[in-house]
């Protein structure tokens, strides 16, 4: 008879179902399939072996790249608490060389789960010359032990203190005082190498300790978040530190790291809307009946149409005219699109592109002929001529000069993409351009990147230009943008 592997506990599928559900909402496309794949998982591995439990979830439930950090903080969460309860793990990793409990056993010593301060246990000075001796040898089962003990002595946590894990992380790091530990183990580097340190070999000795460090400080992270879930609950702390992927980040309101992973995220996004562009355009609908094909294909039949032929449609690629506002806040949202409309250009018979803020410049130069569009983009950004009298916004100057200079070249293959949240500081609308346009393109398409309840309040304006638009669409990230890509073809 075959063994069959045991089903996971109750306690744990409770947890793996609450863990799927927090990955959902967190925006990661968990379906039911890769749930029961998920399930099916843990029962060909080794729960105790929290390594490998994290991984296989991963490979079951996690498909981008980009969402991967966002699982590793759910799992974290989930799957890092303490006590009978939820002691699913055995994550002491001992190795024989020092017992990480016997921090916790001195005189008044205190459990980990208790706030605590720095008059019991250990004194400063020795937690200090043990985190040195730890850091000098890298015994990472004994800093995973000072880290508990870090925590339970600088941090100050309370059960119920409305306090966030940043500030208990700034609290504890500050009273270990890394920076001068990392120059009390490069001074130990330089006594103990046989001669004379190259410049290299400090380079090498200090990128040691610091990677060392980090893995400290992500330990001390670890055992926060832990006290604090304890403290909180699972689902508390899950919504408190869920964040937003790379493609649900809101352009106008991104912070510098997560501008970077936009651009990451960006360039991967643009092979898939090509290979989906280039596919809609090759099996478009059926065109009408091609009657001569018919009848000759019917010879073969003895006369009879059994075999309808049609004539299939060879949609042309359109031209895209692109009329970004890059002011303010709006910038970053005119930046990525930009960006994409020219990763797409493949898909297009040609693609120029306008700038404007109350004066307006062509800057179809910027991107001929480069291989890397980010610095044509920042190029943009800089070198665009698109200040007239003040530098706020205008659209309706910046909609005459470009009527006046670069309207009788928009025909009916021109497809125009206006990016801005048309917020006009009270100037004139001059929204004829806009119908005018209409009547001489293919389309007319307009992306704001504010939320749609905003449209209209204030200095917008965008109620008077939306009736002369194929379409006004809300595009504030990239999951949007993806969206509405389609609509180009």
């Amino acid at each position: 008879m075959t063994d069959i592997a045991p089903a996971p506990s109750s306690p744990l599928l409770e947890l793996l179902n609450g863990f799927i559900v927090e990955l959902r909402a967190a925006g990661l496309p968990v379906s039911l399939t890769e749930n029961l794949d998920a399930v099916e998982a843990v029962k060909h591995i080794p729960i105790e072996d929290r390594a490998t439990f994290k991984y296989a979830l991963a490979a079951t439930l996690v498909k981008n790249h980009a969402h991967w950090r966002a699982f590793e903080t759910v799992f974290e969460v989930y799957f890092s608490l303490r006590g009978k309860e939820y002691q699913l793990f055995d994550d002491s990793d001992r190795d024989g060389e020092f017992d990480p409990d016997a921090l916790e056993e001195g005189e008044g010593g205190k459990g980990p789960g208790s706030g605590g301060g720095g008059q019991d246990g250990m004194s400063p000075e020795e937690l200090a010359e043990m985190l040195f001796q730890a850091l000098l040898h890298g015994a990472d089962t004994l800093m995973r032990a000072i880290a508990r003990q870090a925590v339970q002595q600088y941090a100050g946590m309370e059960p119920g203190r409305p306090v966030g894990g940043t500030y208990y992380l700034y609290r504890t790091l500050r009273n270990l005082n890394l920076d001068g530990i990392l120059e009390r183990l490069m001074e130990k580097a330089r006594e103990e190498a046989p001669g004379e340190m190259t410049p290299l070999e400090e380079r090498l000795e200090r990128d040691e300790f610091e990677s060392r460090i980090n893995n400290l400080k992500q330990e001390i992270e670890a055992e926060i978040r832990r006290r604090l879930v304890a403290d909180r609950g699972v689902e508390a702390m899950a919504k408190t530190l869920r964040k937003p992927l790379p493609e649900d980040v809101d352009f106008m309101h991104a912070s510098r790291e997560e501008l970077t992973a936009l651009r990451k995220a960006i360039q991967p996004l643009t092979r898939k809307l090509a290979v989906r562009l280039a596919r809609k355009r090759r099996h478009g609908r059926k065109g009408p009946l091609d009657f001569r094909s018919t009848v000759r294909h019917s010879l073969s039949y003895g006369g009879v149409p059994a075999e309808l032929k049609f004539k299939y449609p060879r949609p042309a690629k359109p031209e895209i005219m692109v009329i970004a506002d890059i002011s303010g806040s709006v910038a970053a949202f005119a930046r990525f699109t930009l960006h994409l409309v020219y990763a797409l250009s493949g898909q297009f018979s040609k693609v120029r592109s306008f700038v404007f803020i109350d004066g307006l410049d062509e800057v179809t130069r910027f991107f001929e002929g480069v291989d890397d569009i980010t610095e044509a983009v920042n190029r943009v950004n800089s070198e665009a001529d698109v200040i007239w009298v003040d530098g706020h916004s205008d659209y309706g100057h910046a909609f005459e000069v470009f009527n006046e200079n670069y309207g009788a070249e928009v025909g009916p293959k021109t497809t125009v993409l206006i990016l801005g949240d048309a917020r006009n500081n009270y100037h004139a609308s001059q929204s004829w351009i806009i119908k005018d346009l209409e009547h001489r393109a293919r389309k007319v398409f307009w992306l704001n990147p504010e939320p749609q309840s905003y449209w209209d309040t204030g200095d917008s304006i965008v109620g008077e230009y939306a009736p002369h638009c194929e379409g006004v669409f809300e595009v504030r990230n990239l999951r949007q943008l993806e969206a509405f890509v389609e609509n180009l073809v």
